[in-house]
């Protein structure tokens, strides 16, 4: 047998090919499985969004190739943004790039600026292209712990202090998924001030920027004046106004990694499909209230989730932010493991969830609950799950406490 390919040999199994054919046997055999597993926003893009974009197609010259680093309007909407909810000033032509959503930007962003051998400070449990956008390049990966504490930063100095060679990089992201921490601005001083210091890139993922409960809005890293000299910031559009499978996002900040990007991406993609980005530029310079709507949707779901599922004998921690859940795994199940717990609520309550362990391995004793059906289908899951656990099933599970 042929060997396998390098870059493939540096990748995982991914966690969800062991749980979607468990999902899709279920399925066929009539069961009604309620998916609270992937991110997938349910919720339809606001109707102006879609006017937009079925107004420009109309216009064929817009079925051409468009641009790599997007549209000049769509950059300059996107600066914006920036300047109306952060108070930061951004050069729509030199620190801004529109990217195929926050994934694809991670991605390029790793090809362009890693060397094999690089070392990458990444939290670990995090989104999974964080640190496989690295690894895929070459680059090796050293965790840090996810939550914004004074930990944080005595791992942080340890790290820089023994890996060999000294990180390029250190990724944030706040709010975070999965586990919906948030970072204030003194958090950031702090890093910022440090990794100017040691001369560290940051690569802080914000797609969670307005998917918020509690409390202020979350910042941006890019509001301390001095990250402008080593930070880049990435958002998306797909949870603040439901347009996932749009795939419309944004790299911006430092110059010098921005143009990085740029070539990076000028060899690979024409950028999205131009309609998409008139239709996005129009998103950002519009009414913000209905990303107000996404927010209280989400937030009336969390609420529904921490109190059914808490009802059920599952204690749900209610996330400040983000459309997760990071939720331990009950301690009559911890044996099991994220994934083969997940594979039981399929099988015995037709539920599914993310295993943690698909974050990293600091993940395993979690599963993250995606805010992805209604409230009708949340309380359906909280009653399967009940009686799930009333039944004291389970395979090798016993003692099962209610």
């Amino acid at each position: 047998m042929e060997p396998e390919f390098h870059r493939i040999k540096r990748l995982p199994p991914y966690v969800f090919e062991y749980i979607n054919p468990i999902k899709a046997k279920a399925r066929a055999e009539g069961v009604d499985i309620i998916d609270l597993g992937m991110g997938n926003p349910d919720l339809p893009t606001p109707q102006h969004i879609v006017d937009k974009l079925v107004e420009a197609i109309q216009d064929p010259r817009t079925h051409r190739y468009s641009a790599s680093k997007g549209i000049p309007g769509l950059r300059k909407a996107q600066a914006s943004y920036y300047g109306r909810r952060f108070g930061v000033k951004l050069n729509p032509d030199t620190q801004v790039v529109a990217t195929l959503g926050s994934k694809e930007g991670f991605a390029n962003m790793a090809q362009a600026i890693t060397a094999p051998g690089d070392v990458v400070l990444v939290p670990n449990p995090t989104y999974p292209i964080h640190s496989f956008g690295f690894i895929m390049s070459g680059g090796v990966v050293r965790s840090m712990p996810a939550e914004p504490n004074d930990e944080f930063f005595r791992v942080l100095d340890r790290a820089v202090r023994h890996s060999i060679p000294k990180p390029i990089a250190l990724i944030l992201n706040y709010p975070s998924n999965p586990t919906a921490y948030i970072a204030d601005l003194n958090f950031y001083q702090r890093v910022v001030d440090y990794c100017r210091k040691h001369e560290i890139f940051i690569l802080s993922d914000l797609a969670y920027s307005e998917v918020y409960f509690d409390g202020n809005p979350p910042p941006s890293i890019l509001q301390i004046p001095e990250a402008m000299e080593i930070a880049v910031e990435f958002t998306s559009m797909s949870k603040t106004f439901s347009m996932p499978g749009w795939r419309m996002g944004f790299a911006v900040g430092n110059e010098r990694l921005i143009a990085a990007l740029t070539r990076v991406k000028s060899y690979l993609d024409y950028g999205a499909f131009t309609p998409i980005q008139v239709a996005a530029a129009a998103a950002l310079n519009g009414p913000d209230d209905c990303v107000s709507d996404v927010r209280e949707v989400y937030k009336t779901r969390r609420d529904v989730l921490v109190d059914s599922f808490g009802r059920a004998g599952w204690d749900i921690p209610p996330p400040p932010a983000t459309m997760f859940a990071w939720v331990p795994i009950p301690d009559q199940f911890a044996h099991l493991g994220s994934l083969e717990f997940a594979k039981l609520l399929i099988t015995e309550a037709a539920v599914a969830v993310a295993p943690g362990v698909g974050f990293g391995e600091y993940g395993d004793n979690y599963v993250r609950i995606a805010l992805v059906e209604n409230e009708q289908r949340i309380r359906q899951a909280a009653r399967n799950l009940k009686k799930f656990l009333a039944s004291g099933q389970g395979g090798n599970v016993v003692n099962i406490k209610t």
